[in-house]
Order: structure tokens, then C-alpha cells, then sequence
């Protein structure tokens, strides 16, 4: 064989056994050679500080097989034996069912350095139990990727990885809970760096990120998601131009301008700016990025419209845009984006209709356009989709809209479709039978429409892999027979609200084993509820039944998984249920339980329930004292144990629930003071204890101590003394009744100082809503307060945020009306009737232009109706009887259309009385001499009158006590007019 022959069969036997060697490494291929006793032995010791619950680790074992090379997640080399790569990342993703038990738990041992020829080291998604990344592992000198990312380390990442100069994949993202760096000079040797992902670390504190990657010529990935970034320096020129995947999403950039570095990297196909805060237009710079495949710049304030440009990006496959402030309507340009897999532009303000141009995206996936005010029949969409777009889409999301019209044969079509979401339009008629036929179907939200007719089996033929169905809030009948066996026997979710069900509680959700949130409410069941439910939906994690005619009894629940449950305004009786330590939000309101509530607090709490935030027990017949237990319940945000027939004094433990922000005690019969332990709930917004027999003075402290409170509701109770002045430290309050108690003394004329009154603060109306973001399952629930406003009482719910309401009625306060009242121009309902306040009506009560109500009426309010009070065009209701107001009443389209009766008990004139107004008339010039005439004889008259009247007057006051007093009471009054005209 010549020479050159034998060269080239050896250059080709020598890569056959390269190649042989790599597919041996790369595919775990069986080994010619054992592994070296000394990295077994360092493999054993590494397994020794591992906890192993799910027994990955089982054949790390001398005995079974001393060869190192077979064990689980154990890589060698095919022909020297020694450990090449440990593939010991979890195998499940977090969240899945099997995620927690497979986890390997403990430290990493030092027994790693003796691994020298280690490569490969992935540890993902186990759990480190807070220690610290091992500074030796930058000893491991061959390493050339890492990852430990979501494995629980914490404190500083070690520079000394920095000397891992071969390194080329660099993953610690999501290092919960705290891991961190102060700089990046570290990573500036890591020449070879092609992926690097530091997604969930603290970086705040790093001012060199950029400068430091930007030197990585290698660098390919770069993510650096949610890690409190600051600052965003601007570069001249990208050095690393090879970058394909740029992830800067949800960080806290103190420049609000795009970053135009981004524009350079010429062969970027992923990038994510999502979440930063960035305003202005969409830079024009972004039409440079045409190899991008990825484009994320969701969560911004761009205030754009969606630019023409984006027809070159040819290659682009997703397309989020997802409340960025878009305006305007939907570009047709976007149906040039052909490659295009998922396109979302939720919560914008584009409106209008989806264009036709859609219909050439043939590759469509995803589409979501939910929240953005489309106006278009639902037919219409469908037909845009009707041909290619048919045969591929899974997902479309368009929630939110005013989507209108009927739901047609054309979604017959969508056949291999998943998820359809069109929940919160105008969609009315018919839900088709055919939905039955799209056996794909996971998720169906067409809940919150205008949907009518029946739901019958044939909707449910062939759904086998629904996992969520959600038809509330419309007007549907749902007839199945009693026997039915429902297809979707992996549904998680059932959302039926407001359907009708028949009288019956239905049968047929017992073989729903999965079914993890159920809504069954104001479906008019007239029925107890069957304690197999119970016992086969132990997995129900929310159940709403509310608004039935469910009766009967509630078993112990304390075996349920159960965190959301609502069962309010049903004929449920008998003692409260036992609950789960699970539970979040327990509505019971509006049934007929009854007794005590000791058990229910208190019995059998070996354990606080850390996890309960909403109590809602109102309107029942539940009695007695409230049990000293409440330290049990130490994070609840909302308690309602109002119209109930509880008794006694409060007990000093609910000083306690210092998460505390909604307190409603209404119209129980709880007496004494309320306890000093209530001023340590400090995060109150809302306290109600109207309607019992609390006596006492007003605490000092609720001013110095409550003040975030919104409304305070202290009506129809036994307080007595003034008014403290210290309630006008409480600057958000909203609401303020303390009518109907035996309260002395002025109104504090630091009342201006109540702001929230004096202007509508968008803090102290979003304040007045946090029971909607803490709602645990039970839906938006709202504050709710009932205001005498307008004559009557009304109440308020969902608007509460905007009322502003002072009724301080049925009192013994007195003094006159201080002027300071009059700068709280933003409030919409006054109530100071039935009291004994003096003087005059504050001329400028006209400033006061958002007033909507007042009420002056039994008082001793004296002088004119000021002229300003008719600027008051908000003004529809206005009761003035009952006082000492004199003169006319002003002139105002309002003032004259109050009735009569708003005037009667002064010495008022004008309409709408029929007491006419008359001037003096002028004397005539005819009648002087006459007048001259006579008047020496007046002189003489008044000397007699003086006499006769004296004594008529003065000598019944010497013979008779009771005409001395009653002559006393007349003077008095008679001051009291007096000086109302000064």
C-alpha cells in the first residue's frame, strides 16, 4: 500500500473512532473501560450530603455496581474512564406533580475536586437549602458548563468561577432566594462565555454589566431577566455582535429611553425589552433587527401606533406587544408577517376591526387581542380565519372586547384549535351543538355574554381533553339527564354561574375527580347538598355555591383541600362548619347558621391559620360573646360579623389582627369602650361597629394610631363627650358617620385637614379596592357601606371609592358651623340635622361645589340663606327646617325646586313658599304735615306707655317666680336673634 494511501486510511480510522468516542460520551453507550476508584470514591462522597427522597441516587452504590460509569446521570470517557459530565438536574419542571419529591436536597461536597476531568455539571432544580455556590467549584479547572439554576443558593456568586477560563454555558438564574453580585469584572476572562444566564439575580448594585459582557466576543445568550437592574449606559458600538438572545425583561432601568446599543446587533433573533418602563414612540432603530425571530416590548409605555415597518421582518415568529399603549387601529401590514407563530396585542387601546389581511398568516399559532375595545361581529373573525389559518391555530384569545353576533358553523373548522377564549363580549344566541365536535378543545372561556339557549350532552361528545369550561354569568339551561357520565374527566375548572340547573344538586359532577375550582352560583338548586360531594371533591381547591336556595347542613371540612369557599346567601343552618387550615376566604353571609362561634375559632387550634384572610359571617343568627382567640387568626385582611346577635364586650385578642383592614361589627349588641388593643391594628382602611351599644368617649388614639382609615362608621351607638380633635390627624378618610350618639361640644375646626375630602386622591381610591386583589376565589369583592345620603339610606358598593360622606346628625353638638368646613370641597354628602349648632350658615358654603346633599335641618341656625348656596349645582337634595333662618330665599334653579316642606320652621319668604316677599313701601309727600303734625302728641303717649308699660311689666316680676322665668327664657331668645344680625 503507498504511503499516502496509509495516511489517508489512518486519518479516516482516527475520525471514525472520534466520531465513535463522541456518540459513546454524547448517547451514555456502554464503556470499555471501569471508572477510576478514586472518582467513585468522590461520587460517594458527594451522594453523602444529598438527601434523596425519590431515589435517583440508588445505583451510586459499591455494592451493587462498583463501576461509576452505569450510575444515573454519571457520564464517563469511553476510553480513559474518568468522569466526564453529571447530569443531575431534576427531571421534572417546577410545578409538576412529581417536582418536590425527586428534588436532591443538602450541600455540594468538595469531593468535586477530585473529579479532574469534569466537564459537565448540572444540578438544576434541586434544593441547596440556602447555602452559599461553592467557591472551589472554580478549582474544577476543565468545567466547561454549569447549571444550577432554581436550586435554592443564596449570598454572593463566587468570583472565583472566574477562573474557569473554558467555561462556555454559564446558567445560575432563579437562584432563590437571594443570590447576588456587586460587580461583573469577574466574568470579563471568559473568552469562550457563549451562554450566560443570571435571570433572578440581584444586580442592583452592578453599574458594569454592559461594559463587561460587551467584551465577551463569543457571548450568544445573554439573559438578565428580573435582576433589578438600574442602570442602562449607553455604548458607541456592540462588540459582541454574535449575540442572538438578548433577555433584559422586568427590570427597573432609571432611563426611560430605549436602548440604542440593541440597534447594532445585526444578528440578534431573540430579544425581550418587556416590562421596563421604557416611553416614547417604538424606536425606528428596531427595523435594523430583520433576523429577529422574537419580539417582546411588552409592558412599556410606547404610546405608539403599531409601526409599518414591521412587514421586513420576515423571519419573525413571535410578536408580543402586550400593553404598550398602542393606539389606533390594527395595521394591515401585520398580514405580511408570514412566518408569524403567535402574535399578542392584549390590552391595548387599538379597537376597530381585525384586518383581512390576517387571513395569509398560515402559520398563526396563537392569537391574542383580549382587553383592546375590537368592535366587530364574532362572524366576521371567524371568516378572516376560515381558510389556512384554520388548519393551525390553537389559541385565540380575543377577551375582553365588544365582540358581538352569533357563534356559527365556521367554527366547525378549527380543528386541531385548544384554547378559545371570548369571555366579556356582546356575544348573544346559541352556544352550537358542533362545539362538541372539537375534540382538541382544552380550555372554552364564554363566560360574561349575552348567551341564551341550552346546553344539552351533544356539546360535550367528544371533549375528552377539556381542562377548563367557563360559561357564567349568561343565560344558559343546562339539561342532562341525571344519569349523564360528563366526557371530560380531567376538567380542573367548571365555571356554570347563573345557569339553571333544575331544582336538584347535580349528580353527575361525582365523576369529575380532577375538578380543582367549581361555580354552581345563582343556578337555582333547591336542594341539600349530598355528603358525597364531599367525600369525593376533597381535591376542590375554590367552590362557589352562593346565590342558590341550598339548604341544610354543612359537614366538618377540615379533610378538604379547600382555599376559596363561597356559599353566601343560601338557607344553609346549624353551627358553623370546622374549616381547613387551607382555607383563604370563607363567605358564609346571608344564611341561617346559628350559635356560638367558640368551636369555630377555637376548638382544636393546636395551629394558627396563618393562611385565612377573609371572614365574611354576616346576616345569620350566630350569638353569644366572641371567644379571646383571635391571635389564631393573626393575617386576616377583611372580617364581617355584622347583622348577627352577638353580645358582650370585644375581646382584647382582636388587638391581635394587626393585618386587619376591613372591621364591620354592625348592628349586634356589643357594649363598653372599645378596647386600647384595637389601636395596634395600624393597616385599617375601613372600621363599621355602627348600630351596637359602645360606649364611652371617642378613643384619641383612632386618629394617632388608625391613620390609613378610610371610613370610620360609629353611627347609632352610646358615645358621649366632643368630638376628638385628633380625628383630623386621619388625612385619607373618606367616610366619616358618627350621627346618633350623645357627642357634646364644637365641630373641631381642624376639620380641613380631613384631605381626602378636600380632593379626589387616586391613592385613597385604590386603597378602598384591595379586597379585589385579595379576593382568594370569591370574585372582585368590594367595600360596602350603608350612607344616609339624600334623605335615605343607601348603599354603596362598588363605587364606594369615589363617595366622600361627614353625617355627624342626632348629637347634642353645638357652636356654630366653623368656616374651616367649607374646604372640603370635594364632599358630596353633609348631615349635621338635629343638633344645637348656632349662628350663621358659612357665606362661602358655595365653594363647596361637589355637595350633592345637605342636611341643616333642627337646629338654631339663624340669618339669611347665603346667595352662595345656589351655586351648588350639584345640589339634589337641601333640608334648612327647623332653625331661625330669616329673609328670602335665594334665587337658583335648584333652590326653588325643593319642596315646601325643605324651609317650614323659619321665618323664610320666596318661593318655592307661598310667603311672599314685600319691601317697605316709601311714604307719600301728602302725609309729612300730617305726620309733623302728630308728633308732640307721640312724645306725650310714649311718657304715658312708659309708665303704664313699666309697671304692667315690672310688678308681676316682683309678685311671681314664673313670670320671672318666663321673662328670663325671652330674653335669651331674643339675644340669640340679635346676634345673628352681627
Amino acid at each position: 500500500m503507498k504511503p499516502t494511501m496509509k495516511l489517508v486510511v489512518a486519518i479516516l480510522f482516527l475520525a471514525l473512532a472520534t466520531t465513535n468516542i463522541k456518540i459513546s460520551f454524547c448517547n451514555g453507550s456502554t464503556y470499555n473501560v471501569g471508572c477510576i476508584d478514586s472518582e467513585r470514591q468522590a461520587l460517594l462522597r458527594f451522594k453523602q450530603d444529598l438527601k434523596d427522597p425519590s431515589n435517583r441516587l440508588a445505583s451510586w452504590s459499591n455494592i451493587s455496581d462498583g463501576n461509576c460509569c452505569t450510575w444515573a446521570g454519571v457520564v464517563c470517557n469511553n476510553s480513559t474512564g474518568h468522569v466526564m459530565g453529571l447530569h443531575l438536574g431534576n427531571p421534572w419542571f417546577y410545578g409538576e406533580e412529581g417536582y418536590e419529591k425527586s428534588r436532591l436536597i443538602g450541600k455540594i461536597n468538595p469531593s468535586l475536586l477530585d473529579l479532574k476531568h469534569l466537564v459537565y455539571l448540572n444540578l438544576s432544580n434541586n434544593d441547596f437549602e440556602g447555602t452559599r455556590i461553592p467557591g472551589f467549584l472554580g478549582s474544577v479547572e476543565n468545567l466547561r458548563y454549569i447549571d444550577l439554576s432554581k436550586s435554592g443558593f443564596i449570598g454572593m456568586i463566587p468570583h472565583q468561577l472566574g477562573n474557569l477560563s473554558n467555561l462556555q454555558y454559564l446558567d445560575l438564574s432563579y437562584g432563590l432566594p437571594s443570590l447576588y453580585l456587586e460587580n461583573f469584572s469577574w466574568l470579563s476572562g471568559f473568552s469562550l462565555l457563549k451562554h450566560l444566564d443570571l435571570s433572578g439575580v440581584d444586580l442592583s448594585r452592578v453599574s458594569d454589566w454592559l461594559s463587561v459582557t460587551n467584551m465577551l466576543p463569543a457571548l450568544q445568550v445573554l439573559k438578565l431577566s428580573y435582576c433589578s437592574l438600574r442602570h442602562s449606559p449607553q455604548l458607541h458600538t456592540a462588540n459582541f455582535s454574535s449575540l442572538a438572545t438578548l433577555d433584559l425583561s422586568f427590570n427597573e432601568f432609571d432611563s426611560l429611553l430605549f436602548p440604542s446599543w440593541v440597534f447594532g446587533l445585526s444578528h440578534l433573533a431573540f430579544l425581550d425589552v418587556s416590562a421596563n418602563n421604557f416611553q416614547g414612540p417604538i424606536p425606528d432603530g428596531l427595523q435594523n433587527l430583520t433576523s429577529l425571530s422574537h419580539l417582546d416590548l411588552s409592558f412599556n409605555n410606547f404610546n405608539s401606533s403599531i409601526l409599518n415597518y414591521l412587514y421586513k421582518f420576515r423571519r419573525l415568529e413571535h410578536l408580543l406587544l402586550v400593553d404598550i399603549g398602542l393606539h389606533d387601529m390594527i395595521s394591515s401590514a401585520l398580514g405580511n408577517l408570514t412566518s408569524l407563530r403567535e402574535l399578542d396585542l392584549s390590552f391595548n387601546r387599538i379597537g376597530g376591526r381585525i384586518p383581512r389581511t390576517f387571513s395569509k398568516l398560515c402559520s398563526l399559532r396563537s392569537l391574542s387581542i383580549s382587553n383592546a375595545d375590537l368592535s366587530q361581529e364574532i362572524s366576521e373573525v371567524l371568516d378572516i380565519f376560515k381558510g389556512c389559518v384554520s388548519d393551525v391555530i390553537e389559541n385565540i384569545n380575543l377577551r375582553g372586547n365588544q365582540l358581538s353576533g352569533h357563534l356559527n358553523n365556521q367554527l366547525r373548522q378549527f380543528k386541531i384549535l385548544q384554547n378559545l377564549l371570548l369571555d366579556s363580549n356582546l356575544i348573544s344566541g346559541h352556544i352550537p351543538t358542533f362545539l362538541g365536535e372539537l375534540s382538541s378543545l382544552q380550555c372554552v372561556f364564554l363566560s360574561n355574554n349575552r348567551l341564551n339557549g341550552t346546553l344539552s350532552e351533544i356539546h360535550f361528545t367528544n371533549l375528552t381533553n377539556l381542562l377548563i369550561f367557563l360559561v357564567s354569568g349568561n343565560s344558559l339551561i343546562l339539561e342532562v339527564s341525571p344519569f349523564w357520565v360528563p366526557p371530560f374527566k380531567l376538567i380542573q375548572i367548571l365555571g356554570l354561574g347563573s345557569c339553571n340547573f333544575g331544582r336538584q344538586f347535580p349528580s353527575w359532577l361525582d365523576s369529575l375527580k380532577q375538578l380543582e375550582l367549581l361555580d354552581m352560583s345563582n343556578s337555582e338548586i333547591l336542594d341539600t347538598i349530598p355528603r358525597i360531594f364531599w367525600e369525593s371533591h376533597r381535591q376542590l381547591i375554590d367552590l362557589n355555591l352562593s346565590r342558590n336556595q341550598i339548604y341544610g347542613k354543612i359537614p366538618d371540612l377540615k379533610a378538604t383541600q379547600l382555599e376559596s369557599l363561597d356559599l353566601h346567601s343560601n338557607y344553609l343552618s346549624g353551627a358553623l362548619p370546622s374549616i381547613p387550615l387551607s382555607i383563604h376566604a370563607l363567605d358564609l353571609s346571608n344564611n341561617t347558621f346559628n350559635g356560638s362561634i367558640f368551636q369555630f375559632l377555637c376548638y382544636g387550634r393546636n395551629e394558627p391559620n396563618y393562611l385565612m384572610r377573609i371572614l365574611n359571617l354576616r346576616d345569620n343568627f350566630l350569638s353569644g360573646e366572641l371567644p379571646d382567640c383571635w391571635m389564631n387568626w393573626q393575617n386576616l385582611l377583611a372580617l364581617n360579623l355584622g347583622y348577627n346577635e352577638f353580645t358582650g364586650s370585644l375581646p382584647a385578642s382582636m388587638g391581635t389582627l394587626t393585618s386587619l383592614r376591613s372591621l364591620h361589627l354592625i348592628h349586634n349588641k356589643f357594649f363598653g369602650p372599645i378596647p386600647a388593643s384595637l389601636q395596634n391594628c395600624t393597616n385599617l382602611l375601613a372600621a363599621d361597629i355602627s348600630g351596637n351599644e359602645f360606649s364611652g368617649n371617642i378613643p384619641t388614639w383612632m386618629g394617632d394610631r388608625l391613620s390609613r382609615l378610610v371610613i370610620l362608621n360609629l353611627k347609632s351607638n352610646k358615645f358621649h363627650g366632643h368630638i376628638p380633635a385628633k380625628l383630623c390627624h386621619l388625612s385619607s378618610l373618606q367616610i366619616l358617620d358618627v350621627s346618633n350618639n350623645n357627642l357634646s361640644g364644637p365641630i373641631p375646626r381642624c376639620i380641613n385637614n380631613l384631605t381626602a375630602m378636600l380632593n379626589l386622591s387616586k391613592a385613597t381610591e385604590s386603597s378602598i379596592q384591595y379586597l379585589s386583589e385579595a379576593s382568594f376565589g370569591l370574585g372582585p369583592v368590594f367595600e360596602n357601606e350603608i350612607i344616609v345620603t339624600k334623605g335615605k339610606a343607601m348603599e354603596y358598593s362598588t363605587i364606594l371609592k369615589l363617595v366622600r360622606s361627614m353625617d355627624l346628625s342626632g348629637n347634642n353638638l353645638s357652636g356654630d358651623i366653623p368656616v374651616e368646613m367649607t374646604d372640603l370641597v370635594a364632599l358630596q354628602s353633609l348631615n349635621l340635622s338635629h343638633n344645637f349648632f348656632t349662628g350663621r350658615i358659612p357665606e362661602n358654603i358655595g365653594a363647596m361645589r361637589s355637595l350633592e346633599s345637605v342636611d341643616f335641618s333642627g337646629n338654631q341656625l339663624c340669618g339669611r340663606i347665603p346667595e352662595g348656596i345656589s351655586s351648588l349645582t350639584y345640589l339634589s337634595h337641601l333640608n334648612l327646617s327647623s332653625n331661625n333662618l330669616t329673609g328670602k330665599i335665594p334665587s337658583g334653579t335648584q333652590l326653588q325646586s325643593f319642596d315646601a316642606s325643605c324651609y317650614i320652621g323659619n321665618d323664610l319668604c320666596g318661593s318655592p313658599l307661598t310667603v311672599n316677599c314685600t319691601e317697605d313701601a316709601p311714604i307719600p309727600e301728602d302725609e309729612e304735615d300730617e305726620e309733623n303734625g302728630e308728633v308732640e302728641w307721640l312724645y306725650v303717649s310714649m311718657g304715658v306707655g312708659f309708665v303704664v308699660g313699666f309697671w304692667s311689666v315690672i310688678g308681676p316680676l316682683f309678685l311671681s317666680a314664673r313670670w320671672r322665668y318666663k321673662y328670663c327664657y325671652f330674653l335669651d331668645r331674643i339675644i340669640q336673634k340679635f346676634g345673628c344680625l352681627y
